[in-house]
């Protein structure tokens, strides 16, 4: 039989630097326990634990099994249907362990780290989006693993730099991090041979006056740099720490974390010496935005991510709580994690008074059906005004009757703003501001089916038609004849109510619909469309150019078969008043 795991370790064995990331991997998957381990063979050690307390015996061995490649994910769908596991005294005793899914951690060299593994007490399967998730969390916790490495290296060569007074020349190998020096009086500062190449610089291709180095800095990462800085010189913190972009010798930028401290003041408390590190960050940054792309994986970890992770409970008796939410709660509810957990009222307050029966309704809605629970909601935030949220979970019933959700809320008003903006470029004629033809013609078809089904109920459509355009634009130039018809547009849009439609049909002639309204006011109207035309010619430089518009009048009927239907017959009235002397108005 295969080797399960033994879940024996020290009550201390949990590693506060990995419990936000096994919190988060087994809310996210909604398993019993989700272990951590670092080492490998019998030497492996359990870094954290969410979801089993842990013994007080040692040890915690690994899978018995050959990992074919560094992002492999092993998973025993069902430990009673598999001959490796099935006798195995977890599986048979408590903790009943019924699925397993292991993922290692690899290191950039392909070397193995540890081990991040799920353990539930019901069989389940992993989908292919729930293996990359593992992956994802896996390649973060080698990465804060390998950085933990590289901190401890570090920290062993500045301890023989205080020890010794002599600046460390040499670069921490493979750690991506180098050593800088910096005489705060002078203004001298000097790097390491490994800073230097952390950049692809040669050792005599970098300066020693800390004005140059700031030459290598970002431009909009230098006022915050030199801010932070001068924060600790001034004592407002206890140590430098940034992350910012340096420009390498190729003219590319990295992501770098630079960390200092002062280590000599004079008696007055200005600084003479700082010693600090310049790490690169780049491979973080980019995973980092790989998680944010995917939209599966949000956490407290970091607050470059933007969003919130969460799991909302119902009780039985139909209260319900938030039971965990990330630190992004603030930037998306304005909110910190204890106001939130402390009421659901807070919550309730800020979601748009319009939009609030719909998020109360869709999680009502998901918690009858256990189905997935997604929306787009408003929320209004103090100072910030109107802004939209994604909401995303999927519900999951506990054996005492209440309910859990494990989801993500996205901000999403910028894909708002822009689908709004998309959606007035697909219905709007850009030259008048008026509904195109594809437009318009769907509010007809909404009108026509409002007279269909609406007893006693009438509307009207009217074509307009500007007469002698083709003179204005052969006299005055094409530049004229669009303001003509903007002129026209505006005209028209200043006399329609909420409920009527005006839209450009194509060239010189619109369309206008007129609803609950008869023959008679849609003469009316049309009257009153040429006054104002004749009142208020286009003025163009010391020319005053007369606009006259012919009409054509339909009634729009419920026996009508289509709207292209009724679109006929007030075309033909239309040419009927153009073949009249222009300047009228036809009823069909």
């Amino acid at each position: 039989m295969q080797p399960l795991y033994s879940l024996k370790a020290s009550e201390s064995a949990n590693d506060e630097r990995f419990d936000g990331l096994t919190h988060l991997a087994r809310s996210h998957f909604g398993v019993m326990a989700v272990l951590l381990t670092t080492g490998a063979g019998e030497s492996q050690q359990v870094r954290t634990c969410d979801g089993l307390a842990l013994g007080n015996a040692s040890g915690l061995y690994p899978f018995d099994l050959a990992w074919r490649r560094a992002d492999t994910v092993f998973v025993v769908p069902d430990t009673h249907c598999d001959e490796r596991f099935r006798d195995h005294h977890l599986v048979v005793a408590s903790p009943h362990v019924r699925f397993l899914a292991a993922c290692p951690l690899p290191a950039p060299d392909g070397a193995i780290l540890g081990t991040i593994c799920l353990l539930h007490d019901q069989p389940r399967e992993l989908d292919p989006t729930q293996q990359q998730v593992l992956r994802d969390l896996a390649r973060i916790a080698a990465s804060l693993l390998a950085r933990e490495q590289a901190d401890a290296h570090l920290e062993r060569e500045l301890d023989t730099l205080r020890v010794s007074e002599r600046r460390m020349a040499l670069a921490i190998a493979g750690s991506g991090t180098g050593i800088w020096d910096r005489n705060a009086a002078t203004g001298e500062i000097h790097y390491s041979n490994g800073w230097k190449a952390l950049l692809g610089y040669a050792e005599h291709e970098v300066g020693n006056r800390i004005e140059e180095s700031y030459t290598r800095v970002h431009p909009a990462d230098l006022e915050y740099v030199k801010a932070t800085i001068q924060a600790h010189f001034e004592q407002r913190t206890e140590s430098y720490e940034v992350e910012h972009r340096l420009r390498c010798k190729d003219g590319s930028y990295k992501w770098v974390c630079s960390r200092g401290k002062v280590v000599e003041r004079d008696a007055t408390g200005k600084p003479l010496r700082m010693i600090g590190t310049t790490t690169d960050i780049t491979a973080m940054r980019l995973m980092a935005e790989q998680v944010q792309q995917t939209a599966a994986l949000m956490t407290d970890l970091t607050n470059e991510i933007p969003g919130m992770a969460f799991q909302y409970r119902r009780l039985p008796d139909g209260r319900s709580y938030f039971s965990y939410v990330s630190a992004g709660v603030r930037d998306i509810y304005g909110l910190s994690p204890e106001q939130l957990a402390a009421s659901e009222e807070a919550l309730l307050g800020i979601i748009h008074p319009d939009d609030l029966g719909r998020y109360q309704a869709s999680f009502d809605d998901s918690a009858r059906t256990l189905t997935p629970w997604r929306l787009e909601y408003r929320v209004r935030l103090p100072g910030r005004g109107d802004s939209w949220r994604q909401g995303d979970a999927r519900p999951r019933q506990l054996e005492d009757g209440s309910l859990v959700w494990h989801g993500f809320i996205t901000d999403v008003t910028e894909r708002k703003q822009i689908e709004a903006e998309l959606q007035v470029f697909a219905t709007t004629d850009s030259l008048t501001l008026l509904s195109n033809r594809r437009h318009f013609m769907q509010q007809l078809d909404a009108e026509l089916a409002r007279v269909q089904r609406t007893a006693g109920y009438c509307a009207t459509i009217l074509m307009f038609d500007l007469d002698h355009f083709k003179a204005i634009n052969d006299r005055w130039g094409h530049s004229v004849g669009d303001q003509a018809l903007r002129h026209f547009a505006a005209i028209l849009s200043s006399q329609l109510r909420k409920t009527d439609a005006a839209g450009r049909m194509g060239g010189e002639e619109f369309a206008v619909v007129l609803s609950d309204a008869s023959i008679d006011q849609a003469v009316t109207f049309a009257r009153r469309i040429q006054s104002e035309l004749a009142n208020a010619p286009v003025l163009h430089a010391d020319a005053r150019i007369s606009l006259a518009v012919s009409v054509g009048i339909a009634a729009i009927n419920a026996s009508d078969v289509n709207t292209e239907t009724t679109l006929s017959r007030s075309d033909m009235a239309l040419y009927r008043a153009k073949r009249g002397g222009r300047n009228r108005i036809e009823c069909h």
